[in-house]
């Protein structure tokens, strides 16, 4: 079982992490077992509905990374501390999160979620948890993210992806849209995931948007970044035709049928996939 596999290899990595003697043994482990992929690889897997069955495992892996922690902690080195360190506690989170899945299903997450005096990254990965499940019920909690002006950049972000499953929140994605459509930073950050949840939803009142942002929207070579892009094959399936647009003098233009195929598949590719940020 792949699933089995993936999560027994993080865990003989940080098995080995334990005896390290020093700090260049630390690092010369994390490099060789290349931690960094492996650990999000397995932590993903953890998060999934999938691995519930696998509690066993998945207390094994919460215990090697406490300890792992314990022992980068006592490590006086400052690349340790302030990189290492941070990563370790992550995943920790990420693996208690999805233990609590494991033990106690939809309900144990959603206690995670409201605890507000719980570390704001175990409450982030379980709400990652529960997107990932979306269950009927917890719609109301990720539209109560979507409209909360001073909701916390990585839970909102959750909720945005979350919203794909959920076909009611099409207009609370569009007013978020216009809420950080003139801000920078945010619309770098959820512009995307906002674009990418409309589309999955299908949901016809978005196509005013996806016109509007075929003649104003941001390009990116990215089509996974690109508004206009994502706006194309959206009004594609729509209505079977490219409008025109800034990106492609030819709408018509074989390569552009190409490009927006290709586009299409990688969209499809992700449809289950979510992607935790950084939470500090």
């Amino acid at each position: 079982m792949d699933e089995v596999a993936t999560l027994f290899q993080f865990t003989g990595a940080l098995e080995r992490l334990l005896t390290a003697r020093d700090t260049a043994a630390f690092e010369a482990v994390w490099t060789a077992e290349r931690l960094e992929r492996v650990g999000w690889e397995a932590l993903a897997v953890a998060r999934h509905p999938r691995a519930e069955p696998l509690e066993r495992g998945l207390a094994v892996l919460d215990r090697r990374l406490l300890a792992a922690l314990a022992r980068a902690r006592a490590l006086p080195d400052v690349h340790t501390s302030t990189f290492r360190v941070p990563e370790l506690e992550r995943w920790q989170h990420a693996a208690a999160a999805a233990l609590v899945a494991s033990r106690w299903g939809v309900a144990g997450l959603r206690t995670v979620i409201a605890d507000t005096w719980a570390p704001p990254a175990r409450r982030y990965f379980a709400l990652l948890a529960l997107a990932e499940r979306h269950p009927p019920a917890a719609g109301a909690l990720f539209q109560r993210y979507l409209r909360v002006p001073a909701s916390h950049h990585a839970f909102l972000g959750a909720a945005v992806d979350a919203a794909r499953w959920y076909p009611g929140l099409a207009p609370d994605l569009l007013r978020l849209f216009d809420r950080v459509r003139g801000e920078r930073l945010h619309r770098r950050f959820l512009g995307p995931k906002i674009l990418g949840s409309l589309y999955y939803l299908g949901d016809p009142v978005a196509a005013p948007l996806f016109r509007e942002l075929c003649v104003c929207g941001h390009t990116a070579a990215d089509a996974d970044r690109c508004e206009v892009t994502r706006a194309l094959v959206a009004l594609r399936r729509f209505s079977g035709a490219v409008p025109e647009n800034v990106k492609y003098r030819d709408p018509e233009a074989p390569e552009v049928g190409a490009a927006l195929d290709a586009a299409e598949a990688l969209y499809e590719k992700e449809r289950d996939r979510l992607t935790p940020v950084t939470v500090i």
